[in-house]
């Protein structure tokens, strides 16, 4: 046991000795450089170009003639001519690519920098480009199918179950594109580094691969927050387009700050708003600024809030927000709703998801 303690001592110090003294230490913050949009311009998502800069560079590196000074200078020339010739007419971001050139010529010292440049460039931030494309931007693609069956079968009795379904199943179906893609891309960039023979060790090599698996999971963590804003507001519309509700444009000029997914009219002119969240989270005190005095001077009746996970809808966001025309449709098993429903006053702000169509026609059919 101590000799297991003194070995992971050892290599825990072997691990930060490397990350201050090898050049592969600057594979990862090559790559951030790279991607990095608001310090220096987002460089690393042009693939043809680091394609281009890349290859050239190869071109160089293989030149007998010239000596390593010599082919470094060469490398730095290209670098600073590509971008710049690139960049030159984007206003927004020619001094962010000037920057980048300056600091990143800074930290390529000799041929070895260079190497875990190119390395960084060509086999952790094109590969996650090219694999970046084939990740879905949403979730309905996965579950679209199912929910028409849910409702084929159950017309609205099924709605409950739709909405968490197109969530889950949703977010299932695209983790498992993700986890095959970084499963593949990651082999094959082992495969590579292995057919590079490049003169690295075990420690060194694992620093590239880090460097992958992090950057990688870092962009998808983007997309999946772009997935999760839009998984709710793609199921409202598919309701609405299966059971022929027309939605309508917002009041004009509604600025309370409030994001409301789908508005519909009722049959007295009033407006109703549709918001899809997950959940109300910090949001809710935006959400209060929408208060009934602000409702009704733009003839909205209402707002609801589809919300699945209800843990943090407490008593006191209820009420509150339940007194300013703000009505909640909650999962129908959902212990939140069953307690409000029990309750005198807050029975009034909340409902069943599973009553969200019927809600919606009964307000469409009631006479004025």
């Amino acid at each position: 046991m101590e000799a297991q303690t003194t070995n992971h001592m050892d290599y825990s110090s072997r691990v930060q000795y490397a990350t201050i003294t090898s050049p592969w230490r600057n594979a990862y913050w090559f790559a951030r450089m790279l991607i990095s949009n608001d310090k220096y311009g987002g460089i690393g998502k042009e693939t043809e170009l680091l394609t281009q800069l890349v290859g050239e560079m190869r071109a160089a590196l293989g030149q007998p003639d010239l000596s390593e000074d010599d082919k470094l200078k060469v490398c730095l020339a290209l670098l600073n001519r590509l971008l710049t010739e690139r960049f030159k007419r984007a206003s927004t971001k020619v001094d962010r690519v000037k920057l980048f050139i300056e600091d990143v010529t800074k930290k390529i010292e000799n041929l070895n920098d260079l190497i875990v440049f190119i390395i960084a460039a060509e086999c952790i931030l094109i590969p996650i480009n090219n694999a970046m494309t084939g990740i879905p931007s949403n979730d309905r693609e996965y579950s679209e199918q199912t929910a028409k069956a849910y409702l084929d079968a159950l017309g609205t009795k099924g709605l409950a179950t739709v909405i968490k379904l197109w969530d889950d199943l949703g977010v299932e179906g695209c983790l498992n594109a993700e986890r095959a893609s970084v499963v593949n891309e990651f082999t094959l960039l082992r495969n590579r580094l292995e057919t590079l023979k490049l003169e690295m060790d075990e420690l060194e090599n694992n620093m590239v691969l880090t460097a992958f698996v992090q950057e990688f999971e870092r962009r998808l963590s983007q997309k999946r927050k772009t997935r999760a804003g839009g998984s709710l507001e793609d199921v409202t519309t598919f309701l609405f387009n299966t059971f022929n509700i027309q939605a309508c444009p917002r009041p004009e000029h509604f600025q309370a700050d409030v994001e409301v997914d789908k508005w519909f009219k009722c049959s007295d002119g009033w407006l109703i708003g549709i918001s899809c969240k997950r959940t109300l989270r910090e949001r809710w005190k935006q959400v209060s600024s929408a208060d009934r005095g602000t409702l009704s001077r733009y003839k909205i009746k209402e707002l609801w809030h589809i919300v699945t996970y209800d843990e943090d809808l407490s008593d006191d966001k209820l009420t509150m927000l339940g007194q300013q025309s703000h009505i909640f449709y909650l999962p129908d098993e959902s212990r939140k709703l069953l307690n409000a429903l029990s309750h005198v006053g807050m029975k009034a702000y909340v409902r069943p998801l599973s009553k969200l169509i019927d809600d919606i026609r009964n307000e469409q059919k009631k006479s004025k």
